[in-house]
């Protein structure tokens, strides 16, 4: 499967806990047919087990519930919320367990984050299933509707087959559901894009296209600042050919302050450059999206060494001139609410 452009979707982002937590809840209340779940961080607790609830309740009404989580990302869900859901009929597998002896390394993780609810509907972002989720951390979903959505369904299924052990229950072989969206609705063009590691590398490969393509705005928003070197030169050739670049990082609520730090070290290249670099102050954010002129992408990637080398990431890419606005809009609140580093205090 190529990443394909598809057109009439409808693409909508839900930011911050506050939005996203209900919608996708509520979304699991709603299934009728099937819910194709894949998720790489979970952990028992408050959160975990609102979405376990939902999982249970829409299997015991007759939904097909399939769950994929990776094998390392859900080692903190204990042994009673695993038995809650395969009582409840739903079925788990996992991705690259320990000792598997599964073709690719050990550090090789499914980061994916995927919702699909009857084949109609799918949610993607940076959310994961851990209690800061809840509102500690800062995150952005995006909810999708339209053609596109059969993308992701067939990358579900995808990586289900490839997981599947001996013996192991058949893929979910659901049909695309027909799309009706409102007649006077064009809808945004959109695809899904996904990377594995170093061997599948089509979301670094977009990203910097677009970067070196960008005429008039680049506003990335990364949680874990360690670029890659071709990252980095071609967010500064961007700046230097003036385009308004602006990064946006997380501060000092970091949950990882040596990467936090680490992350500082390449501020004063593309400060040089002309980058404007800002850091988010009230909390941790964990979201990771871009909007580069009327183009945009959301999803699992944070953009650095590890989940371009390494992890197995997908995004929802977005070429819409009034979807790039809104993308923009709320990129514009999140640095509002952070500190600019300035150039001049950074170099004393």
């Amino acid at each position: 499967m190529e990443p394909t452009w598809r057109e009439g979707n409808r693409i909508q982002l839900l930011p911050g806990a506050e939005h996203y937590v209900p919608a996708l809840l509520d979304a699991l209340g709603e299934a009728e047919e099937s819910i194709l779940f894949e998720q790489y961080l979970v952990a028992s607790g408050r959160f975990a087990s609102r979405v376990i609830s939902a999982l249970c309740d829409a299997s015991h009404r007759g939904v097909q519930v399939f769950v994929l989580f990776d094998a390392y990302g859900a080692k903190g869900l204990d042994k009673q919320d695993r038995q809650r859901l395969e009582q409840a009929g739903v079925v788990i597998r996992e991705f690259n367990p320990p000792l598997s002896f599964r073709r690719g390394s050990i550090f090789s993780r499914d980061h994916r984050k995927l919702l699909l609810v009857d084949s109609k509907v799918a949610y993607t972002g940076g959310f994961c299933i851990i209690d800061e989720f809840l509102g500690e951390w800062y995150d952005v979903v995006a909810r999708i509707e339209g053609p596109v959505v059969q993308d992701w369904l067939s990358l579900f299924i995808g990586l289900w087959q490839s997981q599947a052990t001996k013996g192991a229950e058949t893929a979910p072989t659901f049909e695309g559901a027909t799309y009706s969206l409102d007649p006077w609705f064009i809808g945004s063009s959109a695809r899904v894009i996904w990377g594995r590691g170093y061997r599948q590398q089509a979301i670094r490969f977009s990203l910097l296209q677009q970067i070196e393509s960008a005429q008039q705005t680049i506003c990335l928003c990364t949680p874990y600042f360690l670029p890659t070197p071709s990252l980095k030169r071609k967010l500064a050739a961007a700046a230097k050919r003036g385009v308004d670049v602006q990064l946006l990082v997380a501060g000092k609520y970091h949950d990882h302050p040596t990467i936090f730090h680490a992350g500082r070290r390449h501020y004063t290249f593309l400060m040089n450059a002309g980058v404007k670099i800002y850091e988010y102050s009230p909390r941790f954010i964990h979201a990771k999206y871009a909007a580069i002129d009327d183009w945009v992408t959301i999803g699992s990637c944070n953009f650095d060494h590890w989940s371009l080398r390494w992890n197995l990431e997908a995004n929802q890419e977005v070429q819409d001139v009034e979807f790039a606005d809104e993308t923009r809009r709320l990129f514009a609140q999140n640095i509002a609410a952070s500190e600019k580093i300035d150039p001049t205090e950074w170099a004393s």
